[in-house]
């Protein structure tokens, strides 16, 4: 799991087998963090949409911007609005495909 700036550059980096669930990473991830201060905001994939989760990172003062599940999800938290940075998660992955091309590096 990874965390990227606003230009796509790593913030953290965890490296976990496949077995975990994605959601249960993100606080690891948030101690392992090597700049000075926590991110404001994180925006992921519809994977990360825990009612748990959210409240958890608001609590660190931190806003989870996630398109909620159509299945799962019957309390909605967020509008239109608030996704609407969502459109830049292509930063994250081009990230994580330039990880998955040099991944003998780690």
């Amino acid at each position: 799991m990874a965390i990227a700036d606003k230009h796509g550059l790593p913030v953290s980096i965890v490296i976990e087998s496949a077995s975990p669930h994605e959601v249960k990473l993100v606080h690891e991830t948030l101690e392992n963090i090597f700049v000075l201060e926590k991110p404001e905001k994180i925006i992921a994939d519809k994977a990360y949409d825990s009612d748990k989760l959210d409240n958890e990172l608001k609590e660190e003062g931190i806003e989870l911007i996630i398109p909620h599940r159509a299945d799962k999800r019957t309390h909605k938290t967020q509008d239109g609005r608030k996704l609407r940075p969502y459109k830049r998660r292509w930063k994250i992955e081009r990230l994580l495909a330039w990880l998955h091309n040099f991944r003998r590096i780690y």
